[in-house]
């Protein structure tokens, strides 16, 4: 019979799902950067990536602080993995510049959403948990994710103007 999980569990799990996330796009985001011709969106991509490292250091310490026994390794994402080969895949399309910047910038609110999400619940998790130091932790670094979508935003209105524009001259 299978041990039946819990949610403390459940919570370690979606803790080390993240993890394997952020590493992944610790990985994936310098191609984007380095494929991408808006400054802005280069700028952006590039101090977000400096933010998920540090993010990376912040999951270390929550996982510290719930005694994991170094279990924060050994899960991979799954859902980061097929949505950073998606964005892979936008690099071989054949788009001109400013549609491939835009499409950067797709590909990275879909993971900036997809941390949001997991984040948000890891948090409530931790709060029904009483686990108040990670809570704290995951909200630094919730904050951050909300930000960095904000500012692909703002980045948006620039380089999907200056795309149209071109699509519409062609």
């Amino acid at each position: 019979m299978a041990t039946q999980k819990n949610l403390h569990s459940m919570f370690i799990e979606e803790l080390r799902d993240i993890y394997s996330a952020e590493r992944q796009i610790i990985r994936a985001v310098p191609k984007l950067v380095k494929a991408a011709s808006s400054p802005e969106l280069k700028q952006a991509l590039e101090e977000h990536l400096e933010e998920t490292r540090g993010q990376v250091e912040r999951l270390d310490k929550a996982f510290e602080a719930l005694d994991t026994g170094g279990r924060s390794r050994g899960k991979k994402c799954e859902a980061m993995e097929g949505m950073l080969a998606e964005a892979n895949e936008l690099l071989d399309s054949g788009l001109s510049p400013e549609a491939l910047d835009s499409a950067i910038i797709a590909a990275a609110q879909k993971v900036e959403h997809y941390e949001i999400a997991s984040y948000g619940s890891a948090i409530a998790w931790a709060k029904a948990l009483e686990r108040t130091e990670v809570a704290e932790i995951l909200t630094q670094t919730l904050e951050e994710e909300k930000k960095a979508d904000a500012l692909l935003n703002k980045v948006s209105a620039k380089v999907n103007s200056t795309a149209a524009g071109q699509a519409q001259a062609a």
